[in-house]
């Protein structure tokens, strides 16, 4: 394995052991979709997944407001941490990096079946090695690795051939997805050694590393996200999927009349 690997899987790992990183599909999104739909399109959404039931510009908002959220979070709790020191200089994963992908795991999950994926949990309502290795096509995607959005890709194309209501684990874990996300691993893991030196310099001076590191954890968060909310809307949005005519024939509560368009990528 490789040394950029290892950096990945310590940094995966320490997000996973935080509470709450698992996310239940279902149970999230009854308590978003409920502002917006009443109970038949809930429950279809449910059993089919939200594309082609659920009106787009609903799934949009939602996903702006759960990016928004968790921006929110995050760099709050940067600034608070905004201690000396860097990755290099603690030896283990940071509290504040293991924070920003405990957030970063967590939103892609919500992202994921905001726009349609079926649940990324196993039976014990525990994050599977599938999914693990989907979040990390998932943080690809968020950092700029090209293959990652390829592999994006290439998985919507496989969950889009039938109506499936689990992840293909064995395409995930040993076929054609696996060597892809074992490269996305090691590129992520060389991107977190590179940024970890940065981010350790903006800490060297106590008065106002909270603050610095505040606007450094917001400036890399909310464009990351978006860039994956961006690539999980066209991986799942096919055009077949993009007409009213595609949603199911129940009325659905009247939207805010701020709905936003498309998420921009700045």
């Amino acid at each position: 394995m490789s040394k950029g690997s290892n950096v990945w899987n310590k940094v995966v790992t320490a997000a996973l052991k935080m509470p709450g990183v698992a996310v239940d599909r279902d149970k999230f999104l009854r308590d978003e979709l409920h502002k917006y739909v009443i109970d038949p399109q809930i429950q279809a959404a449910l059993e089919r997944g939200t594309v082609g039931v659920i009106p787009e510009k609903i799934l949009d908002r939602i996903a702006a407001d759960c990016i928004r959220s968790h921006t929110k979070k995050v760099t709050l709790f940067s600034a608070a941490m905004g201690m000396p020191g860097g990755w290099a200089a603690l030896g283990t994963v940071p509290t504040d990096i293991a924070q920003f992908y405990f957030h970063v795991l967590v939103l892609g999950q919500k992202l994921s079946y905001i726009y349609g994926f079926p649940t990324l949990l196993d039976d014990k309502g525990r994050l599977t090695q599938s999914a693990v290795n989907l979040l990390t096509i998932f943080v690809g995607v968020m950092t700029g690795v090209g293959i990652a959005t390829k592999a994006l890709q290439e998985l919507g194309e496989i969950l889009q051939k039938q109506i499936i209501k689990k992840l293909p684990e064995y395409a995930l874990t040993n076929g054609v997805l696996y060597p892809a996300v074992r490269r996305i691993a090691q590129l992520i893991g060389v991107k977190l050694t590179k940024g970890s030196v940065a981010k350790g310099i903006t800490k060297a001076v106590p008065l106002i590393s909270g603050a610095i590191s505040g606007v450094i954890t917001y400036k890399t968060f909310k464009p990351q996200a978006k860039r994956l909310s961006l690539s999980l809307r066209r991986t799942m949005l096919l055009p077949e999927h993009s007409s009213a005519s595609s949603t199911i024939d129940v009325d659905y509560q009247e939207l805010p009349p701020d709905l936003p368009p498309d998420l921009p990528l700045e």
